[in-house]
């Protein structure tokens, strides 16, 4: 056998015991099933500091959850002073709903952030007969995408607007049933796979 030959024999060896290597450590292109939401990304969910909206005086910073890398990220927005002086509840889930069906702004979505939340969707206060803590949503929650209800759930479950436990009780329009929901870990982390804890709330 030539030398060049023999050069190209033992490529060939090399490049078949590679691919063997490989196939033995089960290496997949993605763990996320394509009907529950993109796989993660590479995104850098993370807004470089001199792209950080500042609030000015009239403002308080408050935390909403968007959508980045298949997972849900926190990122910073200022809102109105006046909504958490007003103490009230209701208010402070508009405020956030508003900042959640907002687009991201460029710095956000350079950093791989979006949002699934519509922004026509509305929530009110408890109905009668309903607990005190219960926000009912412009559209039944169940008819969001998985995205937009773990977004709702974690921004609410971190605000005023969370049960004395940190749930988020939430409803439809009229008398449609409450239901208490939780944004947990796997909520966080597999918003698009992970089913939403939801347990009925009884009036």
């Amino acid at each position: 056998m030539t030398r060049k030959n023999t050069v190209r024999a033992a490529g060939a060896l090399l490049a078949a015991m590679a691919a063997t290597a490989l196939s033995g450590c089960g290496i997949r292109a993605s763990e996320v099933p394509t009907d529950f939401g993109p796989a993660p990304s590479r995104a850098a969910c993370q807004v470089a500091g001199g792209e950080m909206a500042r609030p000015d005086a009239e403002e308080f910073t408050a935390a909403v959850s968007l959508v980045c890398g298949g997972r849900l990220v926190d990122v910073d927005r200022g809102l109105p002073l006046r909504e958490r002086q007003a103490g009230d509840p209701v208010r402070m889930a508009r405020a956030l709903l508003k900042e959640l069906g907002r687009a991201p702004s460029a710095g956000e979505e350079r950093a791989g952030f979006s949002t699934d939340v519509r922004r026509r969707l509305t929530v009110s206060g408890p109905g009668e007969g309903d607990p005190r803590e219960a926000l009912r949503l412009g559209t039944l929650p169940e008819n969001l995408s998985v995205f937009a209800l773990a977004q709702v759930v974690c921004t609410f479950a971190q605000s005023p607007a969370a049960a004395s436990d940190g749930s988020v009780v939430l409803g439809g329009p009229a008398d449609a049933p409450l239901r208490r929901y939780s944004c947990t870990d796997e909520v966080r982390t597999r918003p698009g796979t992970a089913p939403t804890p939801a347990q009925t709330v009884s009036p």
